[in-house]
């Protein structure tokens, strides 16, 4: 497992570089997400087949987090009831803060 919330070396100065190498820097790292994401494939496609037969027996979805990751969360519980009508309470999100983390 690769860490997530630790600091990148390589954007470690982003704030000094010029605004065209900031964007290729991001470019660059962009690029490495996709290739990340393909080695797990296995293991996201078994997650996935997982919180989707617990769906169907009526469970629920449960995004908890904290900072953008807890907000992310928010946002998608969000999304799901007027996207796919799934009942208000299927698909919910705890964010450390609460409301106030959010707003």
């Amino acid at each position: 497992m690769r860490l997530t919330e630790s600091v990148n070396p390589r954007t470690r100065e982003i704030d000094q570089d010029t605004t065209l190498d900031m964007v290729r820097l991001i470019v660059d790292e962009d690029a490495r997400v996709a290739p990340a994401v393909a080695v797990e494939a296995e293991r996201i496609a078994g997650v996935i087949d997982a919180i989707a037969e617990r769906l169907q027996r009526g469970g629920r979805l449960i995004y908890i987090g904290a900072g953008t990751s807890g907000r992310l969360g928010a946002l998608d519980a969000a999304e799901i009831p007027p996207t796919f009508g799934a009942p208000p309470g299927r698909v919910i999100a705890l964010i450390a803060g609460g409301t106030r983390a959010i707003t």
